[in-house]
């Protein structure tokens, strides 16, 4: 049987939402996790995946709106028979045959003002080139040629942010950008030995995938798999422009690892990830722990945030990094000179410094997970120190009943590096 595509409910006031473009022909075979479509909203314009593997027939046209629920295309298995769209289908898009030359399919409903305009891929400025429908109409308006512009997105897709800062390095006496975005996969380091199911840590911002290494003595007992954070570590650089594209690169990178089940730890923002992974895919994760999380209310301290991107030398480091402990003299100078030589790269910092800018603008946290930790079934539990100075610590009482809350009175940001046998501890009850 053909797999539905529906049109996903991605805000709590949506009714329905338009398919304004296709990143495959009918007939195309795509896997699970690509980019499938484009929906527009009252709010916002995202790209939607693809929920199952297979081949795509009936599509709707683009610029069709389609209610909350219902199907938008239709998924086929390797040599099934394609009969007629379903029952009740509002595709009109051509069929099969046009996969090796598609024809600009029909539009439905009224005709979209000018500037709404999305011209079919054969009329279309930049057909063949990768690119969100932002993207797209920037580079319209502004009078560029896209194929002049390296995207950032998943498979090189052009974001909107790569056409902003291809503007503004055009601008006349506009300096160099102040980083070059790179290609390439996420870093992953994968422990030796252990056995059954993984443990996957994602740590927080301005971090990266070495500092979770005082902690894994205590599960050493499950193979453990780190990722480096885009902008951090190891990863490559990319313009991250909301938190939806910071998840959907750690989705990626973690469908790739192939992995059954796995038990997610995530620290600050790699806790917000952490959640959002859980959230979008259950069936592959065991166990969830949040420490110290993000996106569970709106304050957090942008001031240390904005200190710790800015820092040059160890010196303006150090103050803003005690910070993050109840006990200052934890962050030793020792400490202090590790954490500069690993952000020594004045590239990396000012990716952070922009990473940063979206997802903290103005000092608040510019996403809002309390209806996904709602949502989440799995055993979860959140460890918070009482004496937190970047997120406070009550955000954690939004969770609801059936998540276990741990409260430290006298650890603050890094509980995990603060009070490692203690925190260990209960992550092995929940991991053994």
């Amino acid at each position: 049987m053909p797999v539905e595509v529906i049109m996903p409910k991605v805000d709590m006031d949506m009714a329905a939402g338009k398919v304004m473009s296709w990143h495959v022909a009918p007939g195309q075979k795509v896997e699970k996790g690509d980019p499938l479509f484009d929906i527009e909203t009252d709010k916002a314009a995202m790209e939607v995946e693809a929920p199952h593997g297979g081949f795509l027939h009936h599509p709707v046209a683009e610029g069709t709106e389609v209610p909350i629920g219902q199907p938008v295309a239709w998924l086929y298995a390797e040599g099934e028979e394609v009969d007629a769209p379903p029952a009740g289908a509002l595709s009109d898009a051509p069929g099969p045959a046009s996969v090796e030359e598609p024809e600009p399919a029909p539009r439905a409903g009224p005709a979209p003002e000018p500037e709404a305009t999305h011209a079919a891929p054969a009329q279309q400025p930049g057909h063949g080139i990768r690119a969100t429908p932002l993207a797209r109409s920037l580079a319209r308006e502004s009078g560029v040629e896209l194929g002049g512009i390296a995207g950032t997105g998943v498979r090189g897709r052009i974001q909107a942010e790569d056409v902003r800062a291809f503007l503004d390095s055009a601008r006349p006496g506009a300096g160099p950008a102040r980083f070059t975005p790179e290609a390439g996969a996420l870093a992953v380091t994968r422990s030796k030995g252990g056995e059954g199911t993984p443990v996957v840590l994602l740590h927080g911002f301005a971090s990266d995938a070495a500092s979770w290494a005082p902690l894994e003595a205590h599960f050493h007992h499950r193979p453990v798999i780190r990722f480096d954070l885009p902008n951090h570590g190891k990863s490559p650089k990319r313009r991250i422009v909301d938190f939806a594209t910071l998840v959907s690169e750690l989705r990626h990178a973690f469908d790739a690892l192939g992995l059954d089940k796995a038990h997610l730890v995530g620290h600050s923002l790699g806790g917000a990830v952490a959640l959002a992974l859980a959230d979008t895919r259950p069936r592959s994760v065991a166990s969830l722990t949040l420490i110290a999380p993000g996106g569970l209310g709106p304050e957090i301290n942008g001031t240390a945030l904005s200190g710790i991107c800015r820092a040059s030398r160890p010196e303006s480091l150090g103050p803003w990094l005690k910070t993050l402990v109840a006990r200052e003299e934890q962050i030793t100078d020792a400490y202090v000179r590790a954490a500069m030589a690993a952000r020594k790269d004045a590239e990396l910092r000012a990716a952070q410094a922009a990473m940063c800018d979206v997802l903290f603008p103005d000092g608040v946290q510019a996403f809002d997970l309390k209806a996904a930790l709602k949502r989440v079934e799995i055993p979860t539990r959140i460890l918070w120190g009482r004496q937190d100075q970047i997120i406070p610590w009550r955000h954690a009482l939004h969770a609801p009943g059936r998540v276990a809350l741990h409260l430290f009175d006298d650890l603050g940001h890094m509980p995990q590096f603060e009070a490692v046998d203690e925190v260990g501890n209960l992550l092995r009850t929940q991991l053994w």
